[in-house]
């Protein structure tokens, strides 16, 4: 990955956090890493836990950044969420996986879409 790519990244997950905020949300973790991979923001949306994923997009060239969540990466995002669990002894009532899409625009504010139990 490039360190452009890195930048873009980096700033779609602080927009993504800021939306999440705004949206009542309260974080418990960013960027969660083990062996197996990473979780982008754990936050918890009143008793739900919510695992999130955020893509960031500078067009819609490759598709809508929600599409980059392939099957694949929600089964893993699964099994990473079992081990943060796990790793941290939190329960939770019930959890959920959500998809923060994030568009950058020529001019001014990304555009946000918090896709609730996205898979």
């Amino acid at each position: 990955m490039t360190k452009r790519n890195q930048a873009v990244g980096a700033y779609g997950e602080r927009c993504a956090v800021r939306h999440l905020i705004g949206a009542g949300l309260r974080p418990v973790a960013r960027n969660w890493r083990c062996a197996a991979g990473e979780i982008d923001i754990i936050a918890w949306d009143g008793s739900v836990l919510a695992f999130c994923e955020v893509k960031t997009r500078r067009n819609e060239e490759f598709g809508p950044p929600a599409e980059a969540v392939v099957p694949a990466k929600a089964r893993r995002l699964r099994g990473l969420a079992a081990r943060w669990l796990a790793d941290t002894g939190t329960t939770a009532d019930e959890v959920r996986f959500d998809v923060v899409s994030v568009r950058l625009t020529g001019a001014g504010a990304a555009r946000v879409e918090h896709l609730k139990g996205a898979f």
